[in-house]
């Protein structure tokens, strides 16, 4: 892994990149300050990644379960977390959202919302045949996904998934076919896999992985099955790379990082990941209640970023908690503004008026 600069990717709305920087001036190299502190020394400086937080596929996702509680009326029925936050799931519980795994568990009649991550073919069926009103609030860049398996399906391909096995994303995207999809975890699983042919076989990801460690797995991949089809645009979606690009940058120049995130939050978990690769202690906490003031000892200068499921009041908590062991500045570091913005679905979008608009599967799928 390169500890080169990255550029971050911007979102397809923003017409370009740009680079990380500093919006008063150059941080000192990492340890240079730390260096002179005591052992006890406090916090003096927290700095904030850029991008951070929420990306437009939650914020659609948590959207649409707010609407359909706004026009249906409680309960709403949510399958799986609507996104892997247990501050979003726990907000959205009591406004009147019931989570569920099974359908079974949705009563006749109940309006039904698909998360984020996608569901399977099956799935999607059986909600059908059950009757319920259904809004589908998977990520339009996980769809993007279903819709490439789909297509080259019908032209005989089989393919190799990137992916973490067990995750929604992953048996979402596997279960839109039968079978011919084989699932790889590492580059050791690339020398295990048996496609039936090797002549017509495609790669596709999942949306949350460590862009380096997709990109070995890929390069494993391309080398056993020199013909294979990879993806015109990379499945890693913008929001994931560009958190990750942040963490390559802030890392090197703090003492520790924070990752603001759930435990079942794959993009989180990454950016932890991500940061220990590179040599910087980092923890991921759910929320400021979980931060150990032993961790702030000798380090001066805190990193802190949050996954894409994560909502900013958690950044503000923990802010307010490191500031009261001794933090006395913030400092939010330059990066891409996000500026995409996915519709909602049919039967949810609201004009100026208030008027409930029509978004067709045509007009979705012409966005991504």
């Amino acid at each position: 892994m390169t500890n080169k600069t990255p550029t971050l990717v911007a979102s397809r709305a923003s017409g370009g990149t740009l680079p990380l920087s500093h919006e008063e001036g150059a941080v000192p190299p990492k340890g240079g300050l730390s260096a002179e502190l005591s052992s006890n020394q406090s916090p003096q400086e927290i700095l904030l990644a850029e991008p951070r937080g929420f990306c437009a596929g939650v914020d659609r996702a948590i959207e649409i379960v707010e609407r359909a509680l706004a026009k249906f009326g409680a309960p709403i029925y949510v399958r799986h977390e609507i996104v892997h936050n247990t501050y979003v799931v726990n907000d959205l519980k009591a406004k009147g959202a019931i989570f569920i795994e099974e359908l079974d568990d949705v009563p006749p009649g109940a309006t039904l919302v698909f998360s984020a991550h996608g569901v399977s073919k099956a799935v999607q069926n059986e909600a059908r045949a059950r009757g319920f009103q259904i809004f589908d609030a998977t990520c339009p860049l996980v769809t993007k996904v279903h819709v490439e398996v789909a297509k080259l399906n019908k032209e005989g391909y089989e393919f190799i998934m990137i992916g973490h096995k067990g995750h929604p994303e992953v048996e979402g995207t596997m279960g839109q076919l039968d079978s011919g999809i084989h699932l790889v975890e590492d580059v050791a699983d690339v020398a295990r896999i048996t496609p039936s042919q090797t002549e017509r076989l495609a790669v596709v990801t999942q949306t949350t992985l460590s862009v380096d460690d997709a990109a070995e797995i890929s390069a494993a991949v391309k080398a056993r099955f020199p013909k294979v089809r990879e993806p015109k645009q990379q499945d890693i979606c913008y929001a994931t790379q560009n958190r990750q690009d942040a963490v390559k940058v802030l890392s090197p120049q703090v003492d520790i990082l924070i990752v603001v995130g759930s435990p079942t939050s794959s993009n989180s978990n990454r950016l932890r990941e991500l940061a220990a690769k590179l040599g910087t202690e980092a923890y991921m906490v759910d929320d400021a209640s979980e931060l150990q003031e032993s961790w702030f000892e000798g380090k001066s200068r805190v990193g802190l970023t949050a996954g894409a499921s994560a909502p900013e009041i958690l950044v503000k908590q923990v802010i307010d908690r490191i500031k009261a062991l001794g933090a006395v500045s913030v400092r939010k570091m330059d990066g891409i503004e996000e500026t995409i913005k996915f519709p909602l679905p049919k039967g949810l979008k609201v004009d100026a008026q208030g008027h409930t608009l029509e978004v067709s599967d045509s007009q979705l799928h012409h966005l991504i």
